[in-house]
């Protein structure tokens, strides 16, 4: 049923808005028609390729999505699915999921959660902050918050990381853009609907793949939002599922194998081995930024400083040591991969102090004991770059070592241009549907005051920080060689990918964002801090620092606890 009804919306809410009526004190009325939670039904909406699967009232109560209690508010949960249709390559069906939670006490904002990974599942819109050990969500601060499965569903074959979706050609541009500019669209029109009124300011919150689908929505969608964070994104996703197939093939070279006769890629670098390397990069470039702490700030630097074939073994191999072929094994992973003339085909690594850690670990090496690699390695090398990322998609058999033949035989000179490929089942190419059109141009945000705050920890396994700070730095070459009116790089020394490491990781860059857009106010720094619960910062559990826009780093004022935020600026 619907309920016509004139609504006097709070003057808080109406600031936020953007209604207030200028020089009175009273707040103007105005008639809209509103649905209640319960009366949110696909034929209520009349919006064309939308279906309402289900609404529920949430009464208030918590969740803990990362393992830290999180207070929800009493809430309307609309779940659906938008745009159907069969594949005609696989005969499967497909659609955009979605949910979107709106919070009885609304503050006028939207927001946009980034998924992540090859998505395939619909999130909770909670609202994720990002950062570690967050306590509270944008939900419960307020703001209605949507979330997508790009798509598509998880295939139940874990090996190839449920990329299968991949033989879609609609479901493959669903994933790299398509479902978050839809599903944006259908948001924005149910919480009207809902609310009787517009969002007065829209954000986008994503890490990882939400990182990447927040850079193309930077672009694709750039007058839909006021303010973006891209933490640790992967706008060049194909290039770095090539760096995987080199990574495997690097740590293969010093593995042992399975009673298969694969190689057991973890097996190439102990926990040991690659704890020596991250101790020989903290003491090596630790005091590059003027004080010894264990966090590597100047970490961009450390490259001409550090070198591995310093811990060349000059006798038989102990934990202290690695062996020649490890340091050349190493070497080669961190320069990145190259094909057979010699052209880098994605960027190289920076040395931090976060490649000790589990986090650094379980992406890069995995932790299987077999030639089968962990799931999650699978996802990104296993089944997103034969199915998602190369024309035409290449069928990987999906148990056993099926997806290490694969990865061990990529051939970067006749796989890799596979990733622009195009042909007359799937016409357009990965690199043109997974990456902004043109990813140094952010003319028509900035032309509407849009911000953006990107994030990318030093010690990222998955996409590399130099990846980033070089796009970072193209897009201030695109605006005179200045970018920072519009869009700041804040690196995360020492974390890993999104959260952990030795690292201060634990920020928010909501209230960030939110102060950028509507208070004016540029984040020079950021706080964070360390979190007790990360094991690698055992050694500094209770510290904080100031998170510094690139090109600055935080550096020691000189006196005061080293421990404290306050005694450090950024230069």
């Amino acid at each position: 049923m619907k309920t016509s009804t004139t609504l006097a919306l709070p003057l808080a809410l109406l600031g936020a808005l953007g209604l207030a009526a200028c020089g009175s004190d009273d707040a103007p009325t105005e008639t809209v028609t509103r649905l209640a939670c319960g009366e949110i039904t696909t034929a209520a909406l009349g919006i064309a390729g939308l279906t309402i699967g289900s609404t529920e009232s949430v009464a208030a109560g918590s969740v803990t999505p990362s393992g830290a209690a999180q207070p929800l508010p009493a809430h309307c949960r609309v779940a659906g699915s938008i745009d159907p249709h069969t594949g005609p390559v696989d005969g499967k069906a497909y659609a955009i999921g979605f949910e979107l939670r709106l919070p009885a006490d609304w503050n006028g904002r939207f927001m946009f959660q980034g998924g992540g990974g090859t998505d395939g599942v619909v999130n909770p819109a909670y609202g994720a902050i990002l950062g570690g050990g967050a306590t509270t969500n944008a939900l419960t601060r307020g703001f209605a918050v949507a979330s997508t499965d790009g798509g598509h569903t998880a295939e139940t074959a874990a090996i190839v990381g449920g990329a299968l979706f991949g033989l879609d050609p609609q479901a493959r541009l669903d994933y790299g853009y398509n479902a978050v500019g839809r599903t944006t669209e259908i948001a924005k029109a149910v919480l009207k609907r809902f609310y009787g009124a517009d969002a007065g300011h829209s954000y986008f919150l994503g890490c990882s793949n939400g990182g990447r689908q927040a850079l193309v929505a930077a672009t694709r969608f750039a007058d839909r939002f006021d303010g973006i964070v891209a933490g640790n994104p992967g706008f060049n996703l194909p290039k770095a599922a090539v760096q995987h197939a080199w990574d495997t093939q690097a740590f293969a070279s010093v593995a042992s194998n399975d009673t298969d006769g694969k190689p057991i890629v973890a097996s190439a670098f102990s926990t040991a081995d690659m704890n020596l390397v991250a101790a020989k990069v903290v003491e090596k470039c630790d005091a590059l930024d003027g004080l010894s702490d264990g966090i590597v700030n100047r970490f961009e630097s450390c490259k001409g400083v550090f070198d591995p074939a310093e811990l060349t073994c000059t006798g038989a191999k102990t934990d202290s040591c690695l062996t020649a072929a490890q340091v050349t094994a190493l070497g080669k992973v961190f320069d990145g991969p190259r094909n057979g003339a010699g052209a880098q085909l994605y960027a190289d690594w920076p040395w931090d102090a976060g490649v000790g850690g589990f986090g650094w670990r379980i992406w890069k090496l995995g932790t299987s004991a077999t030639s089968v690699p962990n799931s999650i390695i699978a996802t990104l090398g296993g089944g997103s770059l034969p199915y998602v990322f190369t024309t035409p998609p290449t069928k990987v058999s999906g148990e056993g070592t099926g997806v290490v033949d694969y990865l061990l035989g990529f051939s970067f000179d006749t796989d890799a241009p596979k990733i622009y490929a195009t042909d007359v089942t799937y016409t357009t190419a990965a690199m043109t549907f997974m990456t902004p059109p043109n990813p140094s141009d952010l003319s028509a945000f900035k032309g509407h005051g849009g911000k953006l705050i990107v994030f990318h920890g030093g010690s990222d396994p998955v996409f590399s920080y130099n990846d980033t700070r070089n796009w970072y730095q193209s897009v201030a070459a695109a605006n005179g060689g200045d970018a920072k009116a519009f869009a700041r790089l804040f690196a995360v020394p020492g974390m890993n990918h999104c959260s952990g490491g030795p690292a201060t990781d634990k920020f928010d860059m909501l209230a960030a964002i939110v102060d950028w857009v509507e208070g004016g106010k540029a984040p020079d720094s950021i706080p964070a801090a360390a979190r007790p619960a990360n094991a690698d910062v055992a050694a500094f559990p209770n510290r904080t620092r100031p998170l510094c826009a690139w090109p600055k780093v935080a550096v020691y004022k000189g006196s005061g606890d080293i421990e404290a935020a306050e005694n450090f600026s950024c230069q």
